[in-house]
């Protein structure tokens, strides 16, 4: 396997010139990085398709930079990010495709360069093997374009630790210094706690560490997490009743964070649920399954193989920090979305590459061909097993995405057009396509009264949506019911007086 380095390529010997043959290599290893990132973009456009509408959680965020449609309800634990992030299109387009291709672009330009960052750290063949292997998983693939922001967390992480262990190696490396920085700002940009987890190993090291210790990192680290998270901070204040009240909200939503086993919950989503609550249900056949726990053993693996080559450090940092962050996920929450481990995936997927690589590279007689052999079948199968499963998760996904279309086609058909308002099953998404502001008397996206609904029917288009058999609430059950697909509506006096 080829050697690595602890220290990057930039703090080797900063007064003599690089050589010719090091300004030769270093563009050709950017060009395998820039191929990994380039067909993860591709594949996201071919297989996940730009035409996929967009799904609940999505409609809140571009709700808030939407020109054409109200804001959808806030809740505790969201962040301002992913609204941010969409902005440059979703405020003066509605248009889901252009929004697709627009993330889809730059999920593929945030993979080249978290993975870049790396460079001197491990050999480029190692970093573009971790970004195949995380690329073509199907959760990475399926939440690369979309307004989510578990995968920029994973990008702010990986970027985060690999400037972290740049910085750490050299201390003139003043670039790796605010990677540091704006990765760690970035996680908290889009995901407050999230990056909170990442970085609690890096704080570990140099705080408690002798040979770690360095003000410049924690100030850099501090100022990163202050900088992404301070919006959220300032907001809790103002519109949540405080940090702590916002912090226990978002808990309550997330039904009561404490101790509770959520491995199975995870396994379940594998299949391709994209938020498994309740978690009821049969498990994935096991070849669906079979890549969750292979990588954190192969993982292992590399971290064992770069103990041994004396350079454990940049596959041990890695490991522990996708150990952190995903701990809150498998044991602390009552319910799983594939996407919650997008930072874990990313960070074990370099000690992972390291280990398969070292596996069909390293010296061995004629047990290389066979290593060889047993992990290129083992990649076809992983390919095979993650795009079947995409396939089946996108395919689901554009149905639901447009029942609501449909539901909104008939309720402007009925006369709920915009301005309106909807309340009741599945109001947000179907108010977002629909043109309408959602609200609530309950739940956690309760945002107002019974009464101001009355109010607002008796001047605005109102609708309460149900399911067939469950019962409208008490002031709509005079109202006119309609069926609007698989749904009952029922619409307000002022949609008839219009």
């Amino acid at each position: 396997m080829a050697k690595t380095v602890n220290r990057p390529f930039v703090g080797a010997d900063r007064r003599s010139p690089p050589s010719t043959k090091r300004i030769f290599r270093r563009p050709h290893g950017q060009q395998w990085l820039a191929l990994v990132a380039g067909a993860f973009t591709l594949a996201q456009l071919i297989l996940v398709r730009p035409g996929m509408g967009l799904g609940w959680d999505e409609t809140v965020y571009v709700s808030q930079v939407g020109s054409d449609v109200p804001a959808a309800f806030f809740s505790a634990p969201r962040a301002r990010g992913v609204s941010l992030l969409v902005a440059p299109i979703a405020s003066w387009s509605s248009s889901t495709a252009l929004l697709r291709v627009y993330l889809a672009v730059l999920s593929g330009l945030g993979l080249f360069v978290a993975l870049r960052v790396w460079r001197g750290l491990f050999p480029t063949r190692v970093l573009a093997a971790a970004g195949a292997l995380f690329a073509t998983l199907w959760v990475t693939l399926f939440y690369g374009p979309q307004a989510m922001p578990n995968y920029w967390v994973a990008i702010g992480a990986l970027a985060c630790v690999g400037c972290f262990l740049r910085a750490q190696a050299d201390r003139f490396d003043r670039a790796a210094l605010w990677g540091v920085g704006l990765s760690a700002a970035l996680m908290a940009w889009m995901r407050p706690t999230d990056a909170v987890y990442v970085t609690l190993p890096l704080f570990f090291l140099v705080v408690c560490v002798g040979r770690w210790r360095s003000p410049r990192l924690l100030v850099a680290l501090v100022a990163g997490l202050v900088a992404g998270a301070g919006e959220w901070v300032v907001e809790a204040y103002v519109s949540y009743g405080g940090l702590a009240q916002r912090l226990s909200d978002g808990s309550k939503i997330q039904g009561g964070l404490g101790w509770n086993l959520a491995f199975d919950d995870q396994m379940r989503s594998l299949g391709g649920r994209v938020l498994c609550r309740p978690c009821t249900g049969a498990m994935p056949a096991p070849p669906v399954m079979l890549w969750w726990f292979a990588l954190p053993v192969v993982a292992v693996l590399g971290a064992v193989i770069a103990v041994k080559a004396r350079r454990r450090v940049n596959s041990l940092l890695p490991l522990a920090c996708a150990a952190v962050v995903g701990f809150p996920y498998l044991f602390m929450i009552g319910y799983a979305a594939p996407r919650f481990l997008l930072p874990v995936y990313i960070l074990l997927a370099i000690p992972a590459a390291d280990a398969l690589i070292h596996l069909v590279t390293a010296p061995g007689g004629g047990r290389r061909p066979v290593a060889a052999t047993l992990v290129a079948l083992g990649l076809v199968g992983h390919l095979g097993v993650q795009f079947a499963v995409l396939h089946h998760t996108v395919h689901g996904t554009t149905v639901s995405h447009e029942d609501w279309a449909d539901t909104a086609t008939q309720l402007h058909r009925l006369g709920v057009k915009p301005p309106c308002m909807l309340t009741g099953y599945e109001d947000v998404p179907i108010a977002f396509y629909t043109g309408c502001s959602s609200v609530d008397t309950v739940g956690h996206n309760a945002n107002t009264t019974v009464d101001a609904i009355v109010r607002a029917g008796q001047r605005l288009p109102v609708g309460v949506l149900i399911t067939p058999g469950q019962k409208p609430p008490t002031y709509a059950r005079t109202w006119e019911a309609h069926r609007v697909g698989h749904l009952m509506v029922y619409v307000a006096p002022a949609v008839r007086a219009g």
